[in-house]
């Protein structure tokens, strides 16, 4: 018996929670005759148990706290002084108050904002792969188990209607059949612990999948793209709604439907 990679995102949706009740009982019917993904399935039930057990999280040592106060010290003593001295209490100490120049503070502060400014970029980015997966996964299971809508239909007065009531939120469901991306339907999916709306087009004969949700308090506001799995994505945020597209179409063709998508959602 070999590992069947087309199982694989079954196993991971089994793992996360995220199957219905039939998928549910295929990956488990399939498990019980196959070891190789069975012990996959327990290869991967360890690790997450390991993360989520693990204390990934150190206090810095005293002594490293007093000698970055050391040098702190050092260095305000050696600088002349540019426009008068400034006072910092050190309180975990109890040395009293260290003087060092403003050309000094002037300084570190900014280093200090443009580490700022650099966590700003990097954490969004950082913080979005563990999502790329699930979106990465969800495009693959509808494709895998034939559900690829729940409303088939390429009406757009026809589609957006059905996320009623379902949703909270009314995502933009624009007809791009003249520029190469043919509505499908739509249907609901369930990713990050809540229901999104799935868009569905097609280019030619391969299916674009385009998630939909609410921005999060912490989502960035800088688009991207990404190449993850031999699947593209194209991902941006537009009138606080959080926008994810999948295919597996050349990165350059999806880049052309979100473009496509973004105009007519507009007019």
């Amino acid at each position: 018996m070999t590992l069947h990679p087309d199982k694989m995102p079954l196993i991971h949706g089994l793992v996360d929670g995220e199957l219905d009740a039939v998928n549910t009982l295929a990956i488990e019917t399939h498990l019980k005759g196959c070891g190789d993904c069975r012990a996959e399935l327990d290869r991967i039930q360890e690790v997450r148990d390991l993360i989520s057990g693990a204390q990934l999280r150190e206090r810095a040592p005293d002594a490293l706290r007093r000698r970055i106060e050391d040098m702190l010290e050092a260095e305000a003593g050696a600088s002349p002084a540019a426009s008068g001295p400034v006072s910092v209490q050190t309180p975990h100490r109890g040395i009293g108050a260290a003087i060092f120049s403003a050309r000094w503070a002037s300084g570190a502060l900014a280093g200090a904002l443009a580490a700022s400014m650099a966590l700003l970029v990097a954490v969004p980015r950082l913080t979005t792969s563990g999502v790329e997966d699930q979106m990465v996964q969800s495009h693959v299971r509808s494709l895998l188990v034939q559900h690829v809508v729940d409303i088939p239909t390429s009406d757009r007065h026809v589609v957006k209607p059905w996320f009623n009531g379902k949703i909270d939120f009314a995502p933009a469901v624009p007809e791009l059949k003249e520029q190469g991306f043919p509505l499908v339907g739509g249907r609901l999916d369930y990713i990050d612990d809540h229901e999104v709306a799935a868009i569905v087009y097609r280019r030619r004969l391969h299916t674009i999948n385009l998630f939909v949700r609410p921005t999060k308090a912490l989502s960035s506001p800088v688009a991207y793209s990404a190449r993850k799995d031999g699947y593209s994505i194209q991902r941006w945020t537009d009138g606080g709604l959080e926008y994810w597209a999948v295919s597996d179409i050349d990165p350059g063709d999806l880049a052309l439907f979100r473009q496509a998508y973004e105009a007519q959602a507009k007019t």
